[in-house]
């Protein structure tokens, strides 16, 4: 089989049998074009044929381009991906990754926003207006409930629960969590929801876009790419330094989550990790914090 016919059958299973969103397929195929390229480079056209010795030489021949070694790994991981797949099709006999050096990385940690920042960003957008009160209600969601842009994206009115005070999130894979809102996101809801209810008397949105709950002026939900300058430019008004971005927002949520003593575990499933390993990264919390905790908690401290 050709090594660009195995990498469509991949991402083929990765779009019906995993139900991986269409950014993500993109970032894979991404990924794997280049490891079809550079096989073509080296005269290695047929999936069978590809050996350790291609694999290693396509890594090197990222990082000489300048790519870092964190996006080397993901690289790495894409291409692990798919001989795996075809490992288990049956289309070949042995995984030409298996003996493939991950590219070291950096420890990274996630830049998170304090607690008086995030209340003026959140507090900035003018609560008088419509968009004020949708970009207060978008930026306090995002803070309470530790939302990825792509579920902000794509959330509607029947994934609400103002009763209870949960939001029902679908992550990666469309696996659903509920994930509790808080009273002051509840409350900022409640006005934006007021008011669209208000302005959209007489005009009656059909369909998806009528029930996805952050829209723009026009009706249209709003894209990854409104949200992102949304926060950027509320974040700037507010008088936070650097740039900001929505994962920011997310990044706090679970920061703060454990700084006040959360479970670790009920972290990861509000975050929608399958690996607990991934919400560890938040564990950066002060030497003060830490040393609290085992005043309170030991019974020798």
């Amino acid at each position: 089989m050709r090594i660009e016919a195995a990498v469509d059958l991949f991402l083929s299973h990765l779009r019906v049998e995993r139900a991986l969103s269409a950014h993500t397929l993109a970032a894979y195929g991404g990924d794997l074009a280049k490891l079809v390229r550079h096989a073509e480079e080296r005269g290695c056209s047929a999936v069978q044929d590809a050996d350790a010795s291609l694999v290693t030489s396509w890594l090197e021949a990222l990082l000489r381009e300048g790519l870092s070694a964190r996006s080397a790994a993901r690289h790495l991981s894409a291409a692990r991906g798919l001989f795996r797949f075809l490992a288990r099709e049956g289309v070949v006999t042995r995984d030409p990754t298996a003996l493939a050096a991950r590219p070291r990385l950096g420890r990274r940690l996630p830049r998170t926003l304090g607690t008086e920042e995030l209340i003026r960003i959140i507090e900035t957008p003018p609560p008088t207006t419509a968009r004020g009160l949708r970009d207060r209600a978008l930026l306090s969601l995002a803070y309470a409930s530790g939302l990825r842009v792509s579920e902000l994206v794509h959330l509607t009115l029947n994934d609400l629960d103002l009763d209870r005070g949960v939001v029902a999130a679908f992550g990666k894979g469309q696996k659903r969590r509920l994930v509790p809102i808080g009273e002051i996101a509840l409350g900022h809801l409640e006005a934006y929801l007021q008011r669209r209810l208000e302005l959209g008397r007489g005009r009656s949105p059909s369909g998806a876009e009528g029930a996805v709950v952050f829209r723009s002026p026009s009706g249209r939900a709003l894209s990854r790419q409104a949200i992102w300058k949304i926060v950027k430019r509320t974040a700037r008004a507010a008088g936070v330094r650097g740039a900001a971005h929505p994962h920011q927002l997310r990044h706090s949520f679970a920061t703060h989550l454990l700084a006040g003593g959360a479970d670790l575990r009920a972290v990861q499933a509000m975050l929608g990790h399958v690996d607990v390993s991934t919400t560890e990264i938040y564990t950066h919390v002060t030497q003060e914090h830490v040393l609290e905790a085992y005043r309170r908690a030991h019974p020798r401290a």
